[in-house]
């Protein structure tokens, strides 16, 4: 399951880029004026969602989807601290989605189909931590790298069954937030020192391209800055 750095760069980084958390919103000086700049507040404190043993579980998990090479594992990255900002507010609750009865059954084509996304979470490290200690193993954190990585492969093909929730929704939904954590603007608590956009050479939320429209297709050799300018999380 550890799947290439060369794979995160043909999609992941442009649907984390695009597609951005929605438990913040940026504020800004309006109506805008030239040489002028009050940029988003960065994340604030972190917020707890995981139990201890939640989080050790979900850290080796992102570790295996996005793990340490020339750059950091996604958990060094603030991955873990993304999601659990994210869970714990509008995203975690649902708030996007339509979440009353009655209920019938959805198609691939009509989205997300699942209860709220921190019920998703929670239930389903409750259920795979069941399913794996059923094989004699005590838990995810226990099995070794190729276990893992198999283990991680079963749930992304829908081979492994999840008692209350469904697997492969589930990994999915990991999925995407994983790459969401590490290629994200880092006011969203991921993308820790701004590392995804170093590793694919993404200049960031610069104010003025202008300089470098006619650079014939050379590479930018700029440092990231963030919708907050050049901002550092400190790590949790």
């Amino acid at each position: 399951m550890a799947i290439s750095r060369r794979y995160f760069l043909t999609g992941a980084s442009v649907l984390a880029l695009t597609g951005g958390a929605l438990a913040r919103s940026y504020r800004g000086s309006v109506p805008w004026s030239s040489k002028t700049a009050r940029p988003p507040s960065p994340a604030g404190l972190h917020q707890t969602f995981f139990s201890a043993e939640e989080r050790s579980v979900i850290v080796a998990m992102v570790d295996r989807l996005i793990p340490k090479d020339e750059f950091p594992s996604a958990s060094e990255a603030g991955v873990v601290t993304f999601l659990e900002d994210q869970l714990a507010g509008p995203y975690g609750r649902g708030d996007i989605y339509y979440l009353q009865g009655p209920f019938q059954q959805g198609t691939e084509s009509q989205g997300y189909q699942a209860e709220a996304p921190a019920i998703l979470y929670r239930q389903a490290i409750a259920d795979l931590e069941t399913a794996i200690r059923k094989e004699g193993t005590d838990g995810f954190t226990a099995l070794d790298a190729e276990a893992q990585d198999d283990f991680l492969t079963a749930l992304s093909e829908g081979e492994q069954e999840l008692e209350h929730v469904d697997a492969k929704t589930f990994f999915d939904r990991l999925w995407e937030d994983t790459q969401l954590g590490y290629f994200g603007d880092p006011v969203h608590g991921g993308n820790r020192d701004m590392v995804g956009w170093k590793m694919i050479g993404f200049p960031g939320a610069r104010y003025d391209y202008r300089p470098y429209i006619d650079h014939n297709g050379k590479a930018l050799d700029l440092p990231p800055v963030s919708v907050a300018g050049n901002y550092q999380r400190e790590a949790n």
